[in-house]
């Protein structure tokens, strides 16, 4: 990085440091962003250092551009707590505050709260992700051939529409996927190639800033100051635990966009198919009845499914989803019904 964008990286860090502080209702956390704003601005004074004797210059005074202006407004508008994507793309460190602490981390019992008692709910995400992605196929899918089947009887008009009911959605969903998934691996990279840069020229400072963090959530100061020059120690390290302790990023949490993506093409596929799948065996009112019947079933299914992440019973589970399922497919299958009358 040149002297210069690390100067304005570190002084549009320092303004939104001092935004965040403002719209900060907690006195700790806004005490946290204020230091981390002070130490910015040091940092900043490094990098025009530099750029001086490389016979550069930086702006007399930072302006902060657009973009640094739009996640203000957004932070005063709906808190830090919110935007804490948004700011940890701006380089706003801290923001592992509004998160869990990551495996093996410390976070005191007064900043975390009873969260610690329900570590592992969110647990089995690729499962949890599967089972979502076939229930929005199944509905989505199934409501359509419903509203299809109320406005016409030709069978052959059904399975084209549900097909391209199923490819399109499963297209959707799986670019929806890839460029969320892509976006986060790219936002980490780019972060943590900020602070490799940050390391490499100022290891002291990454130190006071990680040792502020811990102090927000606990640890006394000498505890903290420890723990941050120990850490900040060992170069791979550190760079694993600033991602996660001061922009709340898990390297582990990190997918594969094409996996990503191929599952959940594959789920919504997969539930997308049930309904579809009889007006390929049979036609007519035969072929509507089995559809119906096979959503039905499965969604009962997924429903119960479900009931393994909310903890709640799966056979209630299971009729919940199925209620959900026949309001849907009932409403679409009088819209179509509707409609087909008024357009013959």
């Amino acid at each position: 990085m040149k002297a210069h964008e690390g100067w304005y990286e570190e002084k549009r860090s320092a303004w939104l440091y001092r935004v965040v502080a403002q719209a900060e209702p907690d006195g700790t956390r806004r005490a946290l962003f204020e230091e981390l704003a002070a130490e910015a601005d040091k940092q900043a004074l490094m990098w025009q250092r530099q750029a001086q004797l490389a016979g550069g210059r930086v702006p007399d005074a930072f302006k902060p551009g657009p973009r640094a202006r739009v996640t203000a407004a957004l932070v005063r508008a709906f808190g830090p707590a919110r935007m804490r994507g948004i700011l940890a793309a701006m380089k706003v460190r801290g923001m592992s505050i509004y998160t869990k602490s990551a495996p093996g981390h410390f976070m005191s019992p007064a900043v975390e709260g009873g969260e610690h008692r329900h570590r592992g709910v969110e647990s089995g995400g690729s499962l949890r992700a599967a089972v979502f992605g076939a229930n929005d196929g199944l509905i989505s899918n199934a409501s359509l051939i419903m509203g299809v089947a109320g406005a016409s009887a030709d069978s052959n008009v059904i399975l084209l529409t549900g097909a391209a009911g199923l490819v399109a959605g499963a297209f959707s969903m799986a670019a929806g996927e890839y460029v969320s998934v892509r976006s986060q691996r790219e936002m980490y990279e780019y972060q943590i190639g900020l602070e490799r840069d940050e390391l490499e020229h100022y290891p002291d400072a990454e130190a006071e800033e990680l040792a502020l963090i811990y102090q927000a959530r606990g640890l006394n100061q000498a505890d903290a100051e420890r723990m941050a020059k120990s850490l900040i120690g060992d170069p791979a390290q550190a760079l694993t635990t600033l991602a996660r302790e001061e922009l709340g990023l898990n390297p582990d949490d990190l997918g594969n966009p094409f996996a990503a993506a191929a599952a959940s093409f594959g789920a919504f596929a997969a539930g997308a198919l049930v309904p579809l799948l009889p007006f390929l065996l049979a036609r007519g009112e035969l072929a509507l009845g089995l559809a119906a019947l096979a959503t039905a079933i499965a969604l009962f299914g997924v429903g119960a499914c479900l009931s393994l992440f909310t903890g709640r019973g799966a056979f209630a589970g299971g009729l919940r989803m199925l209620a959900i399922g026949a309001c849907a497919g009932a409403l679409t299958y009088g819209v179509g019904k509707l409609l087909g009358v008024s357009l013959a």
